[in-house]
């Protein structure tokens, strides 16, 4: 079985329509794919809708959390989406990506940016507008050669100079909201450092002691040397590991599939999971 449990639609900052993610990962020979909007589900009933046969599709979400001062995102799988209180920070979370947006659109102006929000707000659409859109922009402006180059520290990194911050949950309440609405929490890409600071690994442990499930192991932002470290801290700490890809579409490089999540951890998830169940694929035809 191939297995991804990290990817983005439209519905927050992907490029592929959630019935087309779902179809690029059968056509990639996916077995199993999770669904991963930032702080949203609303790509999910498009993508059950249009879910081929053979695909299984795991619902979830990636919620934006900070501890500490440093922000970290937060794999949340197979939960019950009508949780209410899960729902309305949600929906907080959501609320704020506007107006940060727009500061961050203002900071890049100061900056000398030729940025406007209206281009921005064209390429986001009908997603939740974040800084991946704002990189698009400052692609297609020239201003950097790809996405990943507008999250340095120059840019849009964390505490970068255009950088704002959102309103973002405590971790450890989002962990026991997950809890309550019956799903399962993994730490996305723990020690991305190109990202900006990291969560300490004193920080992972406490929130493997209030309940976190796993770590991100195997991802774009980690190199060998760091997957290594981290598989040792997940023995430690009594962690699941998993691998994904973070796919994006074409706003990024990595394609569905290219890390992927062993089969008996995906279903050491499936089992702890009360709050939803995968779904099967009855959709159509497997593309080839």
């Amino acid at each position: 079985m191939r297995i991804d449990l990290h990817t983005h639609s439209t519905a927050s900052d992907g490029t592929d329509t959630p019935a087309e993610l779902v179809r690029n990962a059968a056509a990639a020979g996916l077995d199993v794919v999770a669904l991963t909007d930032h702080d949203t589900v609303r790509g999910h009933a498009e993508a059950i809708a249009a879910l081929p046969d053979g695909l299984t599709l795991v619902t979830g979400a990636e919620l934006s959390c900070r501890i500490d001062g440093v922000s970290l995102h937060l794999l949340a799988y197979l939960f019950d989406p009508d949780e209410p209180e899960l729902a309305r920070q949600r929906e907080l979370v959501r609320d704020d990506r506007v107006p940060r947006a727009r500061t961050m659109v203002g900071r890049l102006q100061a900056l000398g940016v030729p940025i406007e929000w209206e281009r921005v707000a064209r390429i986001a659409g009908e997603g939740s507008v974040g800084r991946p859109h704002i990189a698009t922009a400052l692609v297609e402006l020239g201003v950097v050669e790809t996405v990943s180059d507008a999250f340095t520290p120059e840019w849009l990194a964390n505490g970068g100079r255009a950088y704002a911050e959102k309103h973002e949950l405590d971790p450890f309440d989002a962990i026991r909201l997950v809890k309550a609405a019956g799903g399962v929490t993994v730490f996305a890409h723990p020690l991305a450092v190109k990202r900006g600071e990291v969560v300490p690994e004193s920080s992972i442990a406490k929130l493997a002691a209030a309940g976190l499930d796993g770590i991100e192991v195997d991802h774009m932002d980690h190199d060998e040397p760091t997957r290594a470290r981290l598989r040792g801290l997940a023995r430690e700490l009594g962690l699941l590991t998993t691998g994904s890809s973070d796919y994006h579409g074409t706003r990024k490089t990595v394609a569905l599939g290219e890390c992927t999540t062993d089969p008996e951890i995906y279903g050491e998830i499936t089992r702890r999971a009360t709050g939803a169940f995968p779904v099967p694929g009855a959709g159509g035809p497997r593309p080839v």
